[in-house]
């Protein structure tokens, strides 16, 4: 597997072992790829021949694709009992698209919840969250009950880098760091490159907050889920929205928790609750540093779009679906030295959500189903009562 396009000159590789699991076919393969390097080329390269484990990992910078990669594969190695790396799609350049699944072995079919990040290439702060949010969980479920419920009923599927393509281009120099959509051509008569990921899902696809100018940042593709990208997500998630009960779609900038829909004459059959959950998802950010985010649909509280996984998400079934639009609120080149607040404020929203939908699933079930035993019973008594002394 290579991360470079052919016409890159001076480039530094290196193989990497990696454990995956294939998303068809369910099995674990090892194989090596070549990491490769441009923009810090010899600095990334000696940090993997002097072998540095991903424990000693720096979350509190921003790292190119290579890196995240290397890192990827060092979670498996280091945590191989909860977690595996799965393949499940290919880019426009024919990159592979990798998520880490995490959660401890069960011999039933889990719940699950989905996480992607750097959907927007610009995004910076968004995969590094989703790293933090990696440690953080296998930091603690050892030694949090709490966490290791998470791990034991939970599964988690965390994409730290969905746009390959367009992030691994945003590292290419000064002139590309703002780079946001896809690196698919234009269409027939249009030079302009790219698609807006989160414009291009089959939800009210093209309607509202689009461009069918294809030189736009906010260009929907020719067609809903015309990017590789995107219909790798789609084919990962689809078969298992069943299963799959919380989706998180992790952005920046503007400090906004939003909830479905984007399209401003349609409303979520469960509005409220998701509205409840963001309000206690905002309190539990504020709480840390006290950086305020507001609440509300993504047609409110932003503006009006369509075609975001988010919505498509929520559209096929997956009843609680998030967009977190992380620091800050003037600018994607968010400084390194604002990495940990963002990510650690943003793990207590997260994991507030990730708590509730836990609780009503495991916790509401179980109340229900004793209710209902007990409702049983007290009837079954009641009937033998009266058969006896009537």
């Amino acid at each position: 597997m290579s991360y470079l396009p052919a016409n890159y000159k001076n480039v530094q590789c290196t193989p990497v072992c990696k454990q995956r699991q294939h998303a068809k076919s369910n099995k674990t393969r090892t194989s090596f790829c070549h990491a490769c390097f441009v923009t810090h080329g010899i600095l990334i390269f000696c940090r993997l021949i002097k072998g540095h484990e991903a424990r000693n990992y720096d979350y509190t910078i921003y790292h190119p694709l290579a890196e995240i990669s290397t890192w990827m594969g060092q979670m498996v190695s280091e945590n191989p009992d909860v977690v595996t790396l799965v393949d499940y799609g290919s880019t426009y350049e024919n990159r592979t698209i990798s998520l880490l699944k995490i959660g401890l072995k069960s011999d039933v079919t889990k719940k699950a919840v989905w996480m992607d990040c750097g959907i927007h290439a610009r995004e910076w702060i968004s995969p590094a969250f989703c790293q933090y949010f990696v440690k953080e969980i296998l930091r603690t479920y050892k030694t949090d009950s709490k966490v290791e419920e998470l791990l034991k009923n939970l599964d988690f599927y965390i994409t730290p880098v969905l746009n390959v393509d367009g992030y691994l281009y945003t590292w290419k120099d000064n002139t590309t760091r703002l780079w946001r959509k896809t690196r698919s051509p234009g269409t027939d008569g249009c030079d302009c490159i790219g698609t807006d990921l989160n414009r291009n899902f089959e939800a009210n696809w093209g309607m509202v907050g689009v461009s069918q100018n294809c030189c736009s940042n906010v260009y929907p593709g020719f067609k809903a889920l015309s990017e590789a990208e995107a219909r790798s997500v789609v084919d990962f998630v689809e078969p298992r929205k069943n299963d799959i009960v919380c989706f998180f779609t992790i952005h920046s900038y503007g400090q906004l928790i939003l909830f479905p829909y984007g399209h401003p004459n349609v409303t979520a059959p469960n509005y409220n609750e998701l509205a409840e959950i963001s309000q206690a998802a905002a309190k539990a950010i504020k709480a840390v540093h006290g950086m305020t985010y507001t609440v509300g649909s993504f047609a409110e509280a932003l503006y009006p779009a369509a075609g975001s996984s988010m919505d498509w998400a929520r559209l096929i079934g997956i009843p609680f679906a998030f967009t977190f639009e992380l620091r800050d609120e003037g600018s994607f080149e968010l400084p390194e030295n604002q990495i940990l607040p963002t990510c650690e404020e943003t793990y207590a929203g997260v994991h507030s959500v990730i708590t509730y939908v836990h609780n009503k699933i495991f916790y509401s079930a179980a109340i229900t189903a004793s209710a209902t035993l007990w409702t049983t019973l007290s009837s079954s008594l009641l009937y033998f009562t009266l058969l006896y002394f009537t």
